[in-house]
């Protein structure tokens, strides 16, 4: 048997055979394959990545056997002296996440622990990752709502949606169901909430008062006996005897007052 390649038996009893180097005085695996042939490519691969410094990541073809992902690890690896199990390569001030050969995500240093021990996934265009069994859209650990829509609620800075740098990324609304205006020069905070459909709430002069204007037509939904799950806005920034002033003196529309469980 090839260096490198190692024979494993399956729980069917078929053969399976397994890739690994040793570089900088670390064991990494290159995977599992059923084809012998497949995993002496790989190997080969491999040790000329990590042994000489004549491919660069702008080098991967179709034609190479090695997996993507595991092409990057060895690259970052070879070159910058850190191994991660994820496709990462450091930059001087921030690392790149490869999806895929075309799909690069870009975050800040401050990151790089966290994405280093959480594979990214994707999944009907939203990235997501697991953490002790639950899936975490990554847009929420930039403080981007659930069912934010980008270029309404969120922007990237320079046009790149695959740049999470903290500095790249600009929250427009920061609160469910609250969307800014702008006419005449003069900033408008338009309210609405969904139910079937979107029902407007009202048109508030700040944003605060928007968001607690949402609270409380979610409030009146609920005691309407209309049930559907609303997340309502959490506002640090205010004391709770502010918050409930604002709250009762606020108006919303006399549509979510009077809406019943049999007009939806």
């Amino acid at each position: 048997m090839s260096t490198g390649v190692y024979t494993t038996t399956k729980k069917d009893g078929s053969l399976s055979y397994r890739v690994s180097i040793t570089f900088k005085g670390k064991h990494i695996s290159l995977g599992s394959y059923n084809d012998l042939s497949l995993a002496k490519d790989i190997y080969i691969e491999g040790r000329r990545i990590v042994d000489s410094n004549d491919l660069s990541l702008n080098d991967y073809n179709t034609h190479m056997k090695i997996p993507f992902n595991k092409y990057v690890c060895l690259v970052n690896f070879r070159d910058m002296g850190i191994y991660f199990p994820n496709p990462i390569y450091l930059r001087k001030q921030y690392f790149e996440y490869y999806l895929s050969e075309k799909q690069v995500l870009k975050f800040d240093r401050d990151d790089l622990f966290f994405y280093a021990s959480h594979k990214i996934q994707q999944k009907g265009g939203y990235l997501f990752v697991c953490d002790y069994g639950s899936q975490y859209k990554i847009l929420s650990r930039y403080g981007i709502r659930p069912f934010a829509v980008y270029g309404r609620d969120y922007i990237m800075a320079n046009g790149d949606k695959n740049d999470y740098r903290y500095s790249n990324i600009k929250i427009i609304n920061n609160f469910n169901g609250v969307h800014i205006i702008t006419e005449k020069g003069k900033d408008y905070y338009d309210v609405v909430i969904h139910i079937n459909g979107n029902y407007k709430v009202g048109r508030y002069n700040s944003e605060i008062e928007a968001a607690i204007a949402y609270n409380k037509a979610a409030d009146t939904l609920h005691t309407n006996g209309i049930k559907k799950a609303h997340i309502k806005n959490y506002i640090s920034t205010i004391k709770k005897d502010e918050y409930l002033s604002i709250y009762y003196k606020i108006k919303i529309s006399d549509k979510i007052i009077n809406l019943k469980p049999d007009k939806t």
